[in-house]
């Protein structure tokens, strides 16, 4: 399998590849790497996750050759540093863009989700190092659904799910759509934060122009229509009474309503 992932990504730019044929998180993995010194674009695969997180602590399910897991290390340059906000929207709109060589149409859920056809097929995780006051680097990572068996138990979803067999024809070789995305989100890094950026995000944005409910907290939750975003990945909502209301932080579960 390690070579197989090897062959996949020969010739991409990549600082070191480590593969796992289990573990438990690859942002850990990848985070213990960031901190012994890992270079810019090191990257970490897994074939199973046992204990995958996504945001706010929730599991991400990835049994044995089920789906794509890995993550990438990022050294941010000067000019990223202004940016760090946005690189939920570079892995997502990677995934869109190496999708649509598949011929599937997915659109990006704010702010870390990827969905085809209304359920969610990937998510993105992205944490942050920082060394006092600078931002030492970023773990940029992600789980796709490739085939039926990523899908989690029924019970254990808070969102429609579906996987990349279940949309298309086409056989799909994971380590071939995991270079797919890499070659894609090495072409817009140089890219983010540019006007170019912003707007294919926001043209790949669900729900655009569709009234939804969305979560700030466990409590609090209001209605409103979805507009587009802001040059700092910020969503934009106009609410029921008529004011624009930006969303920049906090755990936003949208729902169509």
């Amino acid at each position: 399998m390690e070579a197989q992932l090897q062959k996949a990504l020969a010739g991409l730019p990549l600082g070191e590849i480590r593969y796992l044929a289990r573990t438990g998180s690859t942002n850990d993995v990848a985070l213990a790497w960031a901190a012994q010194g890992a270079p810019d674009l090191a990257l970490v695969v897994a074939d199973e996750q046992t204990s995958g997180r996504g945001r706010m602590g929730r599991k991400w399910f990835t049994p044995p050759a089920s789906g794509l897991a890995f993550s990438l290390i990022l050294r941010p340059q000067a000019a990223e540093k202004d940016n760090i906000g946005l690189f939920a929207g570079l892995g997502a709109l990677a995934l869109v863009d190496a999708l649509k060589a598949l011929e599937i149409i997915a659109h990006i859920k704010w702010p870390n989700d990827v969905l085809i056809e209304r359920k969610k097929t990937a998510g993105i995780l992205v944490e942050t190092v920082w060394m006092g006051t600078e931002v030492e680097s970023i773990i940029l990572g992600m789980g796709v659904n490739v085939s039926l068996a990523a899908i989690p138990p029924e019970a254990e979803l808070n969102f429609p799910a579906t996987c990349i067999q279940s949309e298309t024809q086409i056989s799909v070789e994971r380590f071939e759509l995991l270079r797919r995305v890499l070659v894609a989100l090495l072409q817009w890094r140089p890219r983010l934060g540019t006007e170019q950026f912003i707007r294919e995000w926001q043209q790949a944005l669900a729900f655009r122009g569709e009234t939804v409910r969305f979560w700030l907290g466990e409590t609090e939750s209001a209605s409103g229509q979805v507009q587009g975003l802001e040059p700092d990945g910020s969503l934009r909502v106009l609410g029921s009474d008529g004011q624009l209301r930006l969303i920049r932080f906090g755990e936003i579960h949208l729902r169509p309503v």
